[in-house]
C-alpha cells in the first residue's frame, strides 16, 4: 500500500487521491496504475513489453526518449553500494520518473520554500512517480530490498545525480 508521510508534522496519507492531491500541490506528479503480470521470471524487454500499451503513449507525450528496469533485492551484488548511493540526497537535471512494477521503496523530498518540509512516499507496484529537475530527494531500499521498477528518461545518459552534501537524509533514515 502506498503511503506518505510528513514525519515533521505527523501526517499520514495512504489513500491515492489524498496523496496525489499532496503531491501535485507540491509540483511532484503520482498516479496509480495496474502493474502488469509478467512472465514467472521476465527479463527487462518482457517487462518493458507488458507495459509498451500506456508507457510509449506517456514517453511520447512528455517527450522522454528512453526507459530501461531496475531490480534490486538481497541478492544484487554490491547492495550496501546500491543503496548508498540512492540514498544520499540528491537532485537530477531532468525529472526522474519510476514506476514500480513489484516490491517497494520509499523516496525521500526535501521542500526548502515557503518553508522547509521533508515528506517520504512509500512506492508500491502500480505506483508512477515523477520526481521533477532540480527537486532535493533520495530513495530509501530499505534494509532488505525487493524492488523493481521502470525508468524513464529524457537524456540517454540515464541517471545521473548531483549530490547536495547537505546530509539531510541522516536525520530521517
Amino acid at each position: 500500500m502506498s503511503e506518505l508521510r510528513v514525519p515533521d508534522k505527523h501526517i499520514r496519507l495512504t489513500e491515492a487521491p489524498a496523496i496525489q492531491h499532496f503531491l501535485q500541490e507540491r509540483g511532484i506528479w503520482y498516479d496509480h496504475r495496474p502493474a502488469e503480470a509478467a512472465p514467472i521470471g521476465p527479463g527487462d524487454e518482457d517487462i518493458l513489453q507488458a507495459h509498451a500499451g500506456w508507457l510509449k503513449p506517456f514517453m511520447d507525450k512528455n517527450g522522454y526518449r528512453t526507459a530501461d528496469v531496475i531490480r534490486v533485492t538481497l541478492s544484487t551484488p554490491n547492495v550496501p553500494a546500491i543503496r548508498d548511493k540512492f540514498l544520499r540526497e540528491h537532485t537530477h537535471s531532468e525529472d526522474e520518473v519510476r514506476f514500480f512494477v513489484d516490491g517497494e521503496g520509499l523516496f525521500w523530498f526535501h521542500k526548502e520554500t515557503p518553508e522547509e518540509e521533508v515528506f517520504s512516499v512509500r512506492c508500491t507496484a502500480g505506483d508512477l512517480l515523477t520526481v521533477p529537475a532540480n527537486m532535493k530527494h533520495w530513495f530509501d531500499l530499505g534494509e532488505s530490498p525487493r524492488v523493481c521498477a521502470i525508468r524513464i528518461f529524457t537524456d540517454q545518459a540515464g541517471w545521473v545525480p548531483h549530490y547536495t552534501q547537505s546530509n539531510i537524509e541522516q536525520r530521517y533514515c
